[in-house]
């Protein structure tokens, strides 16, 4: 896959070439012709120092438009130098910069040698460019050049032995792979890279490319900026990866892109969603920005999470942080789908076996949730006397089943789990009423669908349930406050929201409002429920489509969000990242005092 020029771009423009072009206006500013000049002459030789590493380098987009934008600088200096002079007799070739500053590595034998070949044809093409400018011809001959594009293992090969000293920056869209994606050679090199440190196997492979550039910028003045994929700022992967990162390097974020959808330029359209980071040693004084989109903030520091906020990382916890019911996914079958029943054989039981239709509770996971089908039914034996059921064939047929297939298992908590198999797996479901919300959700989505269900309603493992919740959970879960945090720190299946309790709930700081605060958060939550009752027909799905939502359950919604922000101490006009900053901080807060 190829990565567009647009986005390479994002990478090379703030990394360098912005203030390289700002230093070359400023010198053509100069109103002394010898002053601008030798400032100009300088600023060539500049362009001809530096040096630029891509790790990863593919067939060499990077370099080569790095390449190209460099050559047409120096093109700028050489037109104010040259370009109204007709050059007779002999001259000298005054091109400076060349390939020779670009250094790569390439797995892809002939990726690499496409990546050399690149950079002779773009070679050639500012030669022309620069002879159209000095009204000269220049001799040259591509393969005469050297471009050092190593072959081979990015993460087997020392750096250090095939760069200069003196590289300046290193840049470039590594492979980004999840963790579970990865095969034993890969999982390998990244694990040797990484360390023996907690949940290193959760980091995608791509942050290998970062520690290894961290380690080598650390106490120098190289700056790094890689296209990566955007899990690297989200879930439980943010600690393992940048702890090491801003503590054992002592490296900065210098500039980021915020999450923005990547397609490549190749024949097949890559859709991932991807951010740029860059970084560098943290003695380096530099402006900080965050893009987002077309727009970017100056700030004072930029968090692994890619927001104005001190490097604080958050970290799985068993517990929440507050004295709020713990959150837990729903009830777990392993049953080889033996408790489940679809509405034909919900049908065919309740018809055969009247006595027993109290033994089947309506089963809702994720989808169902949201979309309202399939409508399914599990068989619910929990505190129920084998002899209800003993000499009902069906029932037994499917308990057999289950127990045969979780001896068949190789984990043992299953198979001792088969001594059981009246039983789920697991039964976190309380016998009261219970929140739920779904451990996917789209980033469409202004707000997560949350709702409450009754004990008769049994929620699969795929969704997230609070036992024992109450209007005042509800109000604060479904709030712009804890949906900001959301977006923050949760991890992501592609773009959609992957909830966890260990992550977001658990380390989410709740407010501590007045009695009248609370009843307030009470009284909104409330009217989101009585409004969703408005549209019977109609899905949380449908209600929750951002293009779709109805005004009315909108308007309870921006309520419910006045109210939750008020027992903050949050104003209604503060942005999603001045909200996240102020959570942080009371997160460090609560966190020291634990």
């Amino acid at each position: 896959h190829y990565t567009s020029i647009e986005n390479i771009h994002k990478v090379i423009d703030p990394l360098f070439l912005d203030n390289l072009k700002d230093e070359f206006r400023q010198i053509i500013s100069i109103a002394n012709l010898k002053s601008r000049k030798n400032a100009l002459l300088d600023f060539q030789d500049k362009l001809a120092n530096l040096k630029f590493f891509d790790p990863a380098c593919g067939s060499g987009n990077f370099l080569t438009e790095s390449f190209i934008c460099l050559r047409r600088l120096e093109n700028d200096v050489l037109r104010d130098l040259f370009g109204s002079q007709i050059q007779l007799g002999a001259f000298l070739n005054p091109v400076k910069v060349s390939i020779n500053q670009f250094f790569g590595i390439e797995i892809n034998d002939f990726a690499c040698t496409v990546a050399k070949t690149a950079l002779w044809i773009a070679e050639l093409q500012m030669i022309q460019e620069t002879m159209e400018i000095i009204h000269r011809d220049l001799d040259f001959l591509p393969l005469k050049s050297y471009a050092n594009i190593v072959e081979g293992n990015s993460l087997r090969i020392d750096w250090k032995k095939i760069l200069p000293a003196d590289i300046n920056f290193i840049m470039g869209n590594p492979p980004f792979i999840g963790a579970s994606m990865m095969n034993s050679e890969q999982k390998a090199d990244a694990v040797n890279i990484f360390g023996k440190i907690k949940l290193a196997n959760s980091i995608d492979y791509v942050g290998a490319w970062y520690h290894i550039a961290a380690n080598l910028i650390s106490g120098t003045k190289i700056k790094a900026a890689f296209v990566s994929t955007n899990s690297i700022t989200q879930g439980e992967q943010v600690a393992p990866l940048w702890d090491k990162i801003l503590n054992l390097y002592h490296c900065q974020i210098i500039f980021a892109h915020k999450t923005f959808r990547w397609d490549s330029e190749s024949t097949q359209k890559a859709a991932v969603h991807c951010v740029i980071i860059a970084f560098a040693d943290n003695s380096l004084s530099v402006t900080k920005k965050i893009f987002d989109g077309d727009k970017f903030q100056i700030v004072d520091n930029i968090s692994p999470y890619l927001i104005n906020s001190n490097n604080i990382l958050i970290t799985s916890r068993s517990k929440p942080i507050c004295d709020v019911p713990p959150m837990t996914h729903g009830n777990k079958p392993t049953d080889d789908g033996n408790f489940i029943f679809n509405e034909d054989e919900t049908a065919k039981f309740c018809k055969k076996y009247p006595q027993h239709k109290h033994l089947l509770r309506r089963y809702i996971g994720g989808k169902d949730f949201l979309h309202g089908n399939p409508i399914r039914f599990c068989l619910w034996l929990k505190d129920t006397p084998p002899n209800e059921f003993s000499n009902n064939k069906e029932i037994l047929r499917r308990l057999n089943a289950i127990k045969i297939f979780r001896e068949k298992s190789s984990a043992a908590p299953t198979r001792k789990a088969a001594e059981t198999p009246y039983k789920f797996f697991s039964t976190p479901q309380k016998n009261s009423n219970y929140l739920v919300l779904p451990e996917v959700s789209s980033e469409r989505r202004k707000y997560i669908p949350i709702g409450f269900f009754t004990p008769d309603i049994i929620a699969s493992d795929l969704l997230m349930i609070v036992p024992d919740a109450e209007l005042f959970h509800f109000g604060v879960l479904t709030s712009s406050v804890h949906m900001a945090w959301v977006k923050t720190v949760a991890g992501r299946l592609k773009s959609d929201f992957r909830y966890s309790a260990g992550v977001v709930y658990n380390n989410f700081v709740w407010c501590q409002p007045t009695p009248e605060q609370h009843k307030k958060i009470e009284e909104t939550a409330q009217k989101i429920l009585d409004t969703r009752k408005n549209y019977p027909d109609a899905t949380l799905a449908d209600l929750y489509d951002d293009t779709l939502m109805p005004k009315d359950l909108r308007d309870a919604h921006k309520a419910n969000d006045a109210a939750v922000l008020a027992a903050y101490n949050f104003t209604n006009d503060f942005t999603e990242s001045e909200i996240v900053a102020k959570l942080m901080n009371l997160y460090c807060n609560v966190i020291g005092g634990i």
